[in-house]
């Protein structure tokens, strides 16, 4: 980890070496590995005590961060998670709550926390997230940063510890869209389902609807600027049957699935856990068939739902949450209310499976907003492409 911390991102792991390629295409570069990642030579510890206690030396590295390290990429270290990467709030009971480089005043988002405080203090110039209901997109949003939920299963998650496998995605953060695009040139392959050269904007009335009126305000002058990019956005509904179906379906699923994943660790050890994260798991243990199996089926209804809106040149946009990054003064119910309302926006990519990519370009009483495109699964190089286009244009 870096002698100087001052956004208290990294975990503070003895240094071990961690060779990388002397030359590629990510030379010069160095980033943050959320400590959900195995690393020849360290320990995996997904913020909890018990799982650091268990992990053992790893003496493999995980595929997703060796292709980084041999295209030059050195590793500045292993951030901090949220526990069990199952908050978004950014506060680890454990290790500490990562500071915010774009607003220390507000939380820095989770569970991806570490890393993004990292990228959003300059401590290192991309970091590797994870995103399963909104833990690159919520940071992403709250520190200023560009931060991608890729297509599912499109970035390899191989020797990565899981939460919740059918919605678990691998991200990454950077402060400006070049460095981002570099990174993604090494870790995504070429688009399965490619953007034609004019895209269909869309603008998603009822996403839209869900932000505070001075969120829509202060975004009004970034959506103007992306329609003088890619054209007038068409209005249109996204939601199918409700957002509390989308909601409710989404936490099912990511319960059941969570449960599946750390259930047996919990029943087994009873770790501490941080009160918020406990009550998640609980409630999470208690989901039933009769829960999860119309879930699964309103997740497929939805995905092609969203598949016939998009067609393969359509691209929502829309805020990437409803609002700033909650202070950190605020109360935990507070936070924990702004987690959930976020939920009703973050769970369309989760359940659709499909690209979505948040840009810094809005600000709101001094704080950071992420406005975000949405487009087809198989489109992620073309919605960074979409997004260098924009950053031209400024």
């Amino acid at each position: 980890m870096p002698l100087y911390d001052p956004a208290h991102a990294f975990v503070p792991y003895p240094d071990a070496a961690v060779p990388h390629a002397a030359t590629g295409p990510l030379t010069g570069l160095c980033f943050g590995v959320k400590d959900l990642f195995d690393i020849a030579g360290y320990p995996t510890g997904g913020g909890n005590p018990i799982v650091l206690a268990l992990s053992g030396i790893k003496t493999r590295t995980a595929p997703t961060v060796q292709r980084l390290l041999d295209a030059g990429a050195r590793l500045a270290g292993k951030t901090v998670t949220d526990e069990l990467a199952f908050s978004m709030t950014g506060n680890n009971v454990h290790f500490g709550a990562p500071l915010n480089g774009a607003a220390p005043d507000r939380i820095s988002g989770g569970s991806s926390s570490g890393s993004a405080a990292a990228v959003s203090h300059g401590l290192c110039d991309f970091a590797l997230g994870t995103d399963t209901g909104g833990s690159v997109r919520a940071p992403a949003n709250h520190c200023g940063l560009y931060g991608l939920r890729p297509t599912h299963g499109r970035v390899s998650l191989e020797g990565a510890l899981d939460l919740a496998p059918s919605l678990d995605t691998c991200g990454w953060f950077a402060r400006d869209v070049q460095t981002f695009a570099r990174v993604a040139d090494v870790l995504l392959q070429p688009d399965t389902a490619p953007l034609p050269p004019q895209v269909r904007l869309l603008r998603p009335l009822d996403v839209w609807a869900l932000s505070s009126p001075a969120a829509v305000a202060a975004l009004e002058p970034a959506l103007q600027r992306v329609q003088a990019v890619l054209g007038q956005a068409q209005p249109v509904q996204a939601q199918l049957d409700s957002f509390e179906a989308m909601y409710w379906a989404f936490r099912y699923i990511q319960g059941r699935e969570a449960w599946m994943t750390d259930g047996p660790l919990l029943e087994r050890y009873h770790p501490p856990l941080g009160a918020a994260v406990r009550q998640r798991l609980e409630w999470s243990r208690t989901v039933t068939d009769t829960q999860w199996v119309p879930a699964t089926a309103f997740r497929q209804r939805f995905r092609a739902h969203l598949a016939a809106l998009l067609g393969n040149d359509g691209v929502l946009v829309m805020p990437t949450m409803h609002d700033i990054a909650p202070l950190r003064a605020d109360s935990e119910e507070a936070v924990e209310d702004y987690r959930n309302r976020s939920t009703e926006s973050l769970c369309m990519a989760g359940l659709s499976g499909f690209p979505q990519l948040s840009m810094p370009l809005a600000t709101r009483a001094g704080a950071p907003l992420g406005l975000s495109l949405l487009g087809p699964a198989g489109s992620d190089r073309s919605l960074i492409a979409l997004a260098e286009r924009i950053a031209a244009s400024s």
